[in-house]
């Protein structure tokens, strides 16, 4: 096996399922482990890769093992490993909130090479965002491999682990805020008389194509506002409103907050 994954749940099976539609793995090369039946079975049906409930044939088995389980299980996984795992593995981790030296200290003795990534879940539709460090034993080939891999949903970017916190907040923990902004925007339209799946596709639509405009001009957010904004208009009203009930502050704290809790964790 090339690619192990130990944890099969929605962040797996985004990544399982992008690597294998890329054609960078076939399904036959990747074996994932779950104590829970369902997952495994369901990442089987979806992507027909091999499965097992014992996350040391994961390890016995593969070159490159994706930790994709949630960070307050993390610890008990490494522990179970760390006796099996042999020099020239890769470890790749998804854990929110665990560090490479939190990482390495519980591989113990065992000269782990290891990679840590920050996802979000739009990675589930092909559209993730994702950052990636590593440890010192990791070489830039193998970095290279494990960003090409990422690559397949969605984009990636090397990211120095100081600044992990401030992913998770304004990309890890951000999709939140995009959903609910959709949905205040569409819980207005449906007050307003439209439809309300109606309301979801034109409100969704608008944040999807905005977002594609700032990445695919160059051009700064607050221009592309500004070319919107017509004099005595009604966008530049919407903007006063905004402006008043203190949409860009509220913002700044909710991004804020998020990375600080990321960082107390």
């Amino acid at each position: 096996m090339k690619l192990g994954f130990i944890g099969c749940g929605n962040m797996a099976g985004a990544i399982i399922r992008g690597i294998i539609a890329s054609g960078a793995v076939s399904p036959e090369e990747i074996i994932g482990a779950d104590l829970s039946a369902a997952a495994r079975e369901k990442i089987k049906a979806e992507s027909g890769i091999a499965v097992t409930d014992d996350n040391n044939e994961v390890v016995k088995s593969a070159q490159t093992i994706f930790l994709t389980v949630k960070p307050q299980y993390l610890e008990d996984v490494i522990f179970g490993i760390r006796e099996t795992a042999t020099p020239g593995q890769l470890f790749v981790s998804i854990a929110a909130g665990r560090s490479v030296s939190w990482i390495e200290e519980r591989f113990r003795d065992y000269p782990v090479r290891l990679v840590r990534l920050m996802p979000n879940t739009p990675a589930l539709v092909g559209a993730g965002m994702t950052a990636a460090c590593s440890n010192s034993r990791v070489t830039e080939q193998e970095m290279d491999e494990v960003c090409r891999l990422c690559s397949a949903f969605g984009e990636v970017e090397q990211v120095g682990e100081n600044l992990f916190d401030v992913v998770t907040a304004v990309s890890g923990s951000s999709p939140a805020y995009v959903f609910m902004f959709i949905e205040a925007m569409a819980d207005a339209a449906v007050q307003g008389g439209m439809p309300r799946a109606m309301a979801y596709k034109f409100a969704s639509q608008a944040v999807l194509g905005s977002a594609k405009m700032v990445l695919e001009t160059g051009k700064h957010p607050g221009e592309l506002k500004d070319m919107v904004t017509s004099p005595a208009g009604t966008t530049i009203e919407a903007v006063r409103v905004l402006e008043e009930k203190g949409f860009r502050s509220a913002v700044f704290e909710c991004v804020k907050a998020c990375a600080e809790k990321s960082a107390s964790l």
